[in-house]
């Protein structure tokens, strides 16, 4: 027993700390009671967010209990850093502050009715907690996702205190301090705000799913499901990683969760098939990092957009899909065009292995997730009970998996098989705790630049200088919007990226769109900032996902993080085609008086329509990564190329094109003409290929 909970402890570490900062390591104390005290502390913690899941508590109650359980674990498992013997034990100071914090973070949920009596009216150790708590909250923060969210939640702070004495430009009254610790940590403007509530309500309970479902066994499942398929093809290492961290990035939804957890399988294979070390990691960096546009998890940040923008998270869903899945088609089809310029062969498959069996075996792990797409899509029920409905479902599957595979296979099943479920579901409840450690500790974080952008009204400030930045062209709007994502996606994670550029910039894109007459929806520009803050995962010189694949492939990170941007630049053209072709959202329209109304959208419904968008755009992208590759049915030339490129705004943004090209009537005249020059410059290298291949035979 002893072993396994030693074995938990190492092996069992957080797969979204290892996304954001891999260089993050737990303690590592060899003591029973401290093993089994955090591990009781994280179980509880899974065990009350089930508890209001079903049994629906205060808002302000419910974000206080949160923080506090991260708070608390945070500074049980998380060392100092600079203190070297701090990760072989637990230092004084680190108790103290795991107590003050936990108590500090409680203080709204135990003053609770004594804070609605008098709102507003804050006494002196009111301001002293929220003050020690913010700090406390500040250091956790630093510990856990380095410095940079904390600086720029600092940064904020001072703007918000010494407003008065800022450049004209930005300068405003300033709040006093009682007003800006009441503000910031007694209402749910700042660090109780939206962010740590989505994580509260939503991201919690799909951050348990999906470890439950991987501590059942899905995510090897998958792994030998798509090798099964896949293995024998030309490069077929690669399009299983491919396949694999799509079909992983469904439940996990962390890019770096994907490359530990699949490359550690594919990235060896893929060298032995060929590639090398540089770009077997690219391919499966850029696979593990699109792992966070697939629904419905999508990096936990499609439930703070659903909140910010007041849409179901099915309609979320429902826009990311058609990117989400032209995107891994596409990456698709560049494994196949490497695999073709380096004449790759595939696997042999091992003898007597049967595709059939290996699907059969893992079919129930489908039942769980069919269940949440049930609950979601059809019964239209909400994200909280979907999670809910499916964990019950995989509670049930961990029980029995195993008796019923002893019985189907006529062995004795004893007490100690029902004992191994029991025991897997409570390290899994383990696990999703310490998951969550990250999330709620940047949530809270991010929460007070919210909270200062809604007291300051910075947010208005910023549109009038990004104005004159950029006057008025939406298009400079969009590129500088993407580098602050790529910028600040190296510092801080994924959702906390999220929040924090949506909150500034996002507004900003808005009020200048539609002054300028494009009608571009929200859920477009909040989706546009979660794909560039996604790409920052391997983006140099920092990339996180680069460095882990890197660690595996035996390669030098910067190589594999610019090779695996150069895969992923066809993932950055889809956010700028979906802000200006909507339709690639699946959305028609949108209330031209207020674009931001979420109940203007009307939605795509035709499905002859939405399967040719979806058709349009994959052959869009497959132009796009050929011009880049330089390579299609055979070696591209330079017209082959520029026409190529001709193709993708054709197939993308076709409505574009039908405004601003002359001869170009209508969108469907744009698409027509877009399929039809790629048909042709296949058909062309097709019958070169085969002429050349004629001629080589002969010779």
């Amino acid at each position: 027993m002893d072993k396994n909970l030693n074995e938990t402890r190492t092996n069992t570490e957080s797969t979204q700390e290892k996304e954001e900062f891999i260089e993050v390591k737990t303690r590592e104390i060899n003591s029973n009671f401290y093993i089994y005290f955090t591990s009781i502390i994280c179980f509880a913690w899974s065990v009350f967010q089930l508890y209001i899941a079903y049994f629906p508590m205060n808002t302000t109650m419910s974000r206080s209990a949160h923080l506090a359980f991260a708070i608390c674990l945070l500074f049980l498992l998380y060392p100092l850093k600079i203190h070297k013997k701090a990760h072989s034990s637990l230092p004084f100071y680190d108790i103290a502050l795991c107590v003050v914090g936990t108590l500090a973070a409680l203080y709204p949920l135990i003053e609770f009715y004594a804070l609605a009596q008098r709102p507003g009216d804050y006494t002196s150790f009111d301001i002293a907690v929220s003050c020690v708590a913010v700090v406390v909250l500040f250091e956790a923060g630093r510990r856990i996702i380095g410095p940079a969210l904390p600086i720029i939640a600092a940064i904020f702070l001072a703007y918000d205190y010494f407003g008065q004495y800022m450049p004209d430009i930005i300068a405003h009254q300033g709040a006093s301090l009682n007003k800006l610790a009441g503000h910031m940590y007694l209402t749910t403007e700042g660090v109780f705000g939206v962010p740590l509530g989505v994580s509260v309500s939503f991201i919690y309970l799909f951050v348990l799913f999906g470890s439950l479902l991987e501590r059942a066994g899905a995510g090897q499942y998958f792994i030998n499901l798509a090798f099964a398929l896949l293995g024998k093809f030309r490069g077929g290492p690669a399009k299983a990683s491919v396949i694999a961290s799509g079909l992983t990035g469904m439940v996990s939804g962390s890019s770096t969760a994907n490359v530990v957890t699949v490359g550690t399988f594919t990235i060896p294979l893929m060298k032995k098939a060929g590639l090398t070390s540089t770009k077997a990691g690219a391919i499966e960096v850029a696979a593990g990092v699109n792992g966070q546009l697939m629904p419905p998890i999508m990096g936990a940040a499609a439930f703070i957009i659903a909140e910010f923008l007041g849409l179901s998270y099915t309609n979320v869903m429902i826009a990311a899909v058609i990117p989400a899945f032209v995107c891994y088609m596409s990456l698709f089809f560049i494994v196949h065009l490497e695999s073709c310029k380096l004449g790759l062969k595939g696997m042999k498959q091992s003898a007597g292995v049967s595709k059939l069996k290996i699907f059969v075996s893992g079919l129930h792990y489908l039942i769980p997730i069919l269940v949440l797409l049930y609950t979601l899509l059809i019964a239209n029920e909400s994200p909280i009970s979907a999670a809910f409905n499916a964990i019950c479902v995989l509670f049930l599957i961990i029980l029995f998996q195993e008796p019923v595979r002893k019985m189907a296979h006529g062995e004795d099943v004893g007490k100690e098989d029902f004992i191994i479920g029991f025991a897997d579901i409570f390290w899994a409840m383990v696990t999703a705790a310490k998951s969550m450690t990250t999330i709620a500790i940047a949530t809270g974080l991010a929460g007070i630049i919210v909270g200062s952008i809604s007291l300051t009204g910075v947010g208005q400030v910023l549109s009038e200088v990004v104005e004159n930045l950029a006057g008025n062209n939406i298009i400079l709007i969009l590129f500088l919007t993407a580098i602050m994502s790529l910028i600040l996606g190296m510092g801080l994670p994924t959702t906390a990226n999220y929040i924090v550029v949506s909150s500034l910039v996002a507004p900003v894109i808005l009020f200048l769109a539609h002054k300028n007459g494009f009608l571009i929806p929200a859920i477009a520009v909040h989706l546009f900032v979660f794909y560039f803050g996604i790409l920052a995962d391997d983006t140099p010189p920092v990339g996180i996902a680069a460095y882990a694949a890197a660690g595996i492939a035996k390669a030098n990170p910067v190589t594999v993080g610019v090779q695996g941007f150069f895969y992923d630049l066809r993932t950055t053209i889809l956010p700028f085609s979906f802000v200006f072709n909507n339709k690639l959202l699946l959305i028609e329209s949108v209330n031209s008086a207020n674009p931001n109304d979420a109940k203007g959208i009307v939605w795509i419904t035709n499905p002859l329509e939405m399967a040719l968008i979806f058709g349009t755009a994959l052959v869009g992208m497959f132009a796009f990564s050929s011009a880049l590759q330089g390579y299609f049915v055979k070696r591209v030339s330079m017209l082959e190329r520029a026409l190529l490129l001709c193709v993708v705004p054709l197939t993308l943004v076709p409505n574009m094109c039908a405004k601003y090209i002359p001869f170009i009537a209508n969108e469907y005249i744009s698409y027509a003409i877009g399929v039809s020059l790629y048909a042709a410059l296949f058909a062309f290298q097709w019958i070169q290929n085969k002429a050349e291949k004629r001629v080589g035979v002969g010779a």
